[in-house]
Parts: structure tokens; C-alpha cells; sequence
């Protein structure tokens, strides 16, 4: 049962062994041409304040010890490539016997990035020339616009916004904008 859709995954990793795993699964992407397959590795860290000795220093935490994230499309070959990554104990929400895990939710995902200071990039939207969006990102953030184009395979539109008593057309990615549907 293979699904041609990026997700997210949950590794689950020998503690202390992150940062290896991450390395070493995107080293094993370059080295079997798994590019088209597995995408990004992330180890969940947030930044925080640690006094030691009465000096305060900044530190990045894991967020989630002994997982790593990976966004895949989770072929036969790449639940194989990534299972089998020294330091790789199995795949969380995966049943045994080489079942195929559960992805994660997308708020899940948006809410571990946004704590990590990264946006996740939507891959698809649902809009079309004519609809309002709200602006959520970017110099052009908080404003409304019209969408104006399109374009699925490069993840961007043009919207049309009114700044200055005029009509601009702002390119923008999936991720900087919200339907208002």
C-alpha cells in the first residue's frame, strides 16, 4: 500500500543518537538517489536559557529525546532506507511486522515547527483566481488580496493587494497566505 503523498513521520531513536540518525539518513538519501523520496530530517530542539555557575548561557533542547521527524513519501524503499538507519529503532505509530506507520497530523507538524521557529511549507492550497486570502506572512502580512494566478507545481500565487490607494500583485508561497473560506 503505497502512497505517493509527502508526510510526516515519527522515528523513534536510540536517546542521545538523534543528530547521528538525522545525519546518517540524509547521507543514505544521497547515496541511494532516495531524493524524490525522503525529503527532510529534523530533530524537534528549542532554545533555552540554562545558569550554570551563576551564568546564564543559551542551549538548545530536545524537544521530543529519542525521535526524529522525517518528511517522506513513504514508499517500500524509502520505510526501508529510513527503518533500517543505524540508530533507527522503529517508526512511532508503526504496528510491527513491516506495517506501514501513521503519518502525522498537519497541525501536529505546524505546531513542532512554529515551537522550533520554522514554518512548514504547505504543498497545496485551496483556492482559486477570484478568492480572497488573508496574508499571513512577509512584508505583506495581515493585508486581504484577491488571488490573481495559481501555480501548483512551483507552490506560489499572485495576489492582488490595494497598498497606497493602488493595485499591487504580490508573489507569494502556500504557506504565507489563509483561505478565508
Amino acid at each position: 500500500m503505497e502512497t505517493m503523498e509527502k508526510q510526516w513521520y515519527v522515528l523513534h531513536t536510540y536517546s542521545g543518537y538523534e543528530n547521528r540518525v538525522k545525519s546518517n539518513l540524509e547521507s543514505r538519501v544521497q547515496s541511494m538517489n532516495m531524493e524524490d523520496y525522503i525529503f527532510q530530517v529534523v530533530v524537534p530542539e528549542e532554545t533555552v536559557n540554562q545558569v550554570k555557575d551563576g551564568e546564564s548561557k543559551q542551549i538548545e533542547e530536545k524537544t521530543f529525546p529519542g525521535y526524529v521527524l522525517v518528511e517522506m513519501i513513504m514508499t517500500d524503499q524509502a520505510w526501508y532506507i529510513a527503518r533500517n538507519t543505524p540508530g533507527v529503532t522503529g517508526f512511532l505509530g508503526s504496528h510491527g511486522g513491516g506495517s506501514k506507520p501513521t503519518p502525522m497530523l498537519p497541525e501536529e507538524v505546524d505546531r513542532i515547527m512554529k515551537r522550533m521557529g520554522m514554518e512548514v511549507a504547505r504543498t497545496d492550497i485551496d483556492v482559486e483566481v477570484g478568492d480572497e486570502v488573508k496574508i499571513i506572512a512577509g512584508a505583506f502580512s495581515d493585508m486581504t488580496g484577491t488571488v490573481t494566478e495559481v501555480d501548483h507545481d512551483k507552490m506560489k500565487l499572485k495576489v492582488s493587494i490595494e497598498m497606497f490607494g493602488r493595485e499591487t500583485i504580490a508573489d507569494l508561497g502556500f504557506e504565507q497566505v489563509d483561505t478565508l473560506k
